[in-house]
């Protein structure tokens, strides 16, 4: 198994923030949620907590909300030593041949450690900030030959026509040393074959366990029309602590912060996603809307008192350990692994016994949630068998 972390490059905070995939908050912020700009300073501090800790490698998202993956990553090779970083970008905002140029020219400054998540793309709006009026369809039909050219640009010269690409002798100045991996996430019926035909990694959000093994069935079966396997990987939240009572109390914490006009601006947004992925990420919390009268009694792990929304923390566990209170107010994953450092080992377990190999794994705030996965959850792991020994973790004085 491989773990990978998530760098904040639209902010960070101790609470769910909201200001992922397009959202904000509908009000303000106490101290005690105080918004952490993204500054470069701030992201190489989570960068280096997560690759002294045993991350392989951190997910830096794109669009208009956060700063670009390209330019915050590059830098950031240059204060790590080992930690790879995997950059999301849109295929239709570039041309494939730079794409495979950049990626290349990535590789050498970096010493190799560049990995690449596709992002066809499922918000309307968004894509149209770029120019981009294809349908989701078209869209998902364009990244197969996207990801066509790029491949064959990095062997090339290669020559390339389809529909929305015609190129000559696509190529690089040198092959990338490794060629980075690529990584794709999609549950509609376009993205299926795109990802069955060109990615190494197949992703998929944090649903339940049932859910995920229909999907990754799915996969498997169209990567073996193509005469290919992927491997699997899976996005969620995590809040781990030394004892479920102190993990959940976390998720509590986490819920008072959000208002019922947070919940329902964000419902609004998401409501007009195009994504598959995104309507399941909805269903997940449905009928959940919050009430500012709730007294959030949980009788099994203490006094989880949120006052502002109407029901305990645990109603929106949905799986043992799997909590979809962050799906109220962000948009993309919005799951989170809960519990003991067991208890979220055992989660984990019960995802690779479905044939999740890697998890790309968050937290509020992302610098202090890396340590507490990193020291509690991993050497767990690690006895279990489940990881190598790997390096202990030494923290500075």
């Amino acid at each position: 198994m491989k773990f990978h972390w998530f760098l904040p490059t639209s902010g960070d905070g101790r609470a769910i923030t909201g200001g992922g995939h397009g959202l904000r908050r509908a009000h303000g912020r106490s101290p005690a949620t105080a918004f952490r700009p993204p500054t470069i300073d701030y992201l190489a501090q989570v960068a280096r907590a997560a690759e002294q800790v045993g991350f392989e490698a951190v997910l830096t998202p794109t669009g208009t909300y956060c700063e670009d993956a390209w330019l915050v990553t590059a830098a950031l090779t240059q204060v790590t030593t080992r930690l790879k970083f995997l950059v999301a970008f849109r295929p239709g905002v570039l041309s494939p041949t730079l794409a495979a140029q950049m990626a290349a020219t990535y590789q050498r400054i970096s010493g190799g450690r560049l990995l690449l998540n596709v992002v066809t793309g499922g918000e309307a709006a968004e894509q149209r900030r770029f120019g981009d009026h294809l349908g989701k369809d078209e869209r998902y039909a364009r990244t197969a030959e996207f990801l066509s050219i790029v491949r064959g640009a990095w062997d090339g010269p290669f020559d390339f026509t389809g529909a929305y690409y015609d190129v000559e002798g696509a190529t690089v100045a040198e092959r990338p040393d490794p060629v980075p991996e690529l990584y794709f996430g999609g549950s509609s019926a376009a993205a299926g074959p795109v990802a069955a035909r060109h990615v190494d990694v197949y992703l998929t959000w944090g649903e339940p366990p049932s859910q995920v093994a229909a999907k990754l069935d799915w996969m498997r079966e169209l990567a073996a029309a193509e005469g290919r396997t992927l491997r699997f990987g899976i996005r969620l939240h995590v809040i781990t602590r030394d004892t479920s009572k102190e993990a959940w109390a976390e998720a509590g914490r986490l819920l008072d912060q959000i208002s019922p006009e947070d919940i329902a601006s964000a419902r609004a947004v998401l409501a007009r996603s195009e994504s598959v992925g995104q309507q399941r990420m909805l269903a997940l919390h449905e009928g959940f809307h919050g009430s500012r009268n709730g007294n959030l009694n949980d009788g099994r792990d203490g006094n989880l008192n949120g006052g502002r929304n109407g029901g305990r923390v645990r109603d929106l566990e949905i799986h043992p350990g799997l909590w979809a209170g962050v799906g109220l107010v962000r948009g993309g994953a919005g799951t989170a692994l809960v519990g003991s450092h067991a208890e979220v080992a055992d989660l984990v377990e019960e995802y690779a016994s479905l044939g999740v190999e890697e998890f790309v794994l968050s937290g509020y705030p992302h610098l202090e949630e890396a340590f507490w996965f990193g020291e509690g959850v991993l050497p767990e792991l690690r006895r279990r068998g489940l990881l190598g020994a790997g390096d202990p973790v030494r923290l500075s004085a």
